[in-house]
């Protein structure tokens, strides 16, 4: 008889090694190798579509007119998603514990049922009576929310065959097991082959099918990345836990654009839209404490209003802290660097934080001249106007570069009440009755600007 070999995979990673090792020599992580003895063949038998498709056929061939979105009857879901899910996608959301992966589906899932649609919610984590209790808090009472508590995917696929929903939601794909497969569930193997299953039936029978993914330590969604590489969508649930303010985005999408944002606000009552999140994450204050800029960021295709705090004190030790949350350190240690060289002022012996309001993270690069100013703004104690915001990109020779979407981000600006920008000098004329633009090619030239206001 053919003895069975064992291995041992890294959760966080995926390295497979024929020998126990407590630390992995991959992600250096400790006591994340665990046992697996996956059933013969399991590894090499991979898996078809089986979408009858006689032969291969020319892209201006292929027939796409029955193809349609279907509303999830949330207006910023549907904007991150690209304007509605699309027939027989594979969706995954994910996010740390009690973000509101659950909530915001279920919600979802009462909208679409109203509209004559029948939803299959399949969860392998809590029982009928405990999703009916969160149900009834959020007034979910379509009789088309079907649930079904159950983890073995046999018997998933046997219950899809007969109810023929329209959409399925798996709370969640670390839960659910292939029998055959000897492994604990939310193991690699287990993870992979399931998110195969679901990709077979969801692009088979044309089912669009949403999966939740727990989380690692670092944040990221377990099962090292083999899910996202998947699935045809990514969303990531943000936000603090014990705050109000929630952020879903997306970091996949192969039907819109990435990086698209939706906001949302946590009650009582589950996940309400914020229609204007610029609102939420600036002040009202027409004269604004030392240390406070405005930025005009772009969220996928979204402009939005962002505060960012600048703290500029003394430091008593020999090397002075830099700290900086929902911006990257390096982007923050070149703002301090270009500010201190071209705009003359010493902050080699101070400490300085970042900080962005409302919890949101920014990637982008046209917020550095926000950045450069709030930082100016706390070490000169001189309080910038309510009304006045920045956008632009600062280079390492002190240069004011030109960003994209500039004519969306300063529409936001004006609808907000805005009535200055200081803006890079760009070739283009821009006509903008209602604010006044003040362009600028360097640091230098933005002060100069800043200290005639």
């Amino acid at each position: 008889m053919t003895k069975t070999k064992k291995r041992y995979v890294c959760i966080e990673c995926g390295y497979t090694t024929l020998s126990y090792l407590g630390r992995c020599p991959e992600c250096k992580n400790w006591d994340t190798l665990k046992e697996e003895i996956p059933k013969k063949g399991t590894e090499r038998q991979g898996f078809s579509l089986n979408l009858n498709l006689a032969r291969p056929l020319p892209i201006n061939k292929i027939n796409i007119d029955n193809i349609h979105r279907i509303k999830t009857g949330i207006n910023e879901l549907d904007r991150v998603l690209g304007g509605g899910i699309v027939e027989g996608s594979l969706v995954l959301i994910g996010g740390e514990p009690g973000i509101g992966k659950s909530t915001l589906l279920l919600q979802m899932t009462d909208a679409i049922a109203k509209s004559g649609k029948k939803v299959l919610y399949v969860s392998g984590e809590e029982s009928q009576s405990q999703i009916k209790l969160r149900a009834e808090r959020l007034n979910v009472t379509s009789q088309n929310v079907i649930v079904f508590t159950e983890n073995n995917i046999e018997s998933i696929e046997t219950e899809l065959q007969e109810l023929k929903p329209d959409i399925i939601i798996v709370d969640s794909i670390q839960t659910v097991v292939i029998p055959e497969i000897n492994t604990v569930p939310g193991t690699l193997i287990q993870v992979r082959e399931c998110a195969a299953r679901f990709l077979k039936i969801s692009k088979g029978m044309g089912i669009p099918t949403f999966i939740i993914g727990h989380v690692t330590k670092e944040g990221v969604i377990a099962g090292p990345r083999v899910l996202e590489h998947m699935v045809d969508t990514v969303l990531y649930f943000e936000g603090e836990t014990k705050g109000m303010i929630r952020i879903l985005r997306a970091v996949k999408n192969r039907f819109g654009s990435t990086d698209e944002i939706g906001v949302f606000e946590m009650t009582g009552r589950g996940l309400i839209e914020i229609k204007n999140p610029s609102q939420i994450f600036i002040s009202k204050n027409l004269t604004k404490s030392p240390g406070v800029a405005t930025a005009v960021t772009l969220e996928g295709t979204r402009p939005l209003l962002v505060e960012i705090e600048g703290l500029v004190c003394y430091s008593p030790f020999p090397q002075p802290r830099r700290l900086s949350t929902g911006i990257d350190y390096n982007r923050m240690a070149i703002c301090i660097a270009v500010i201190e060289k071209k705009a003359g002022i010493r902050l080699s012996g101070q400490d300085i934080y970042i900080n962005v309001s409302g919890g949101i993270r920014l990637n982008d690069t046209a917020c550095d001249l926000a950045t450069c100013f709030a930082l100016y703004s706390s070490y000169k104690e001189i309080s910038l106007a309510g009304d006045l915001c920045f956008i632009g990109e600062v280079s390492l020779t002190g240069e004011v570069r030109g960003v994209i979407g500039i004519e969306s981000r300063i529409k936001e600006a004006t609808r907000n009440g805005f009535k200055r920008i200081i803006i890079p000098e760009i070739s283009q004329k821009l006509n903008f009755t209602d604010i006044k633009l003040f362009p600028v090619t360097s640091i230098r030239d933005a002060v100069a600007a800043l200290n005639k206001l």
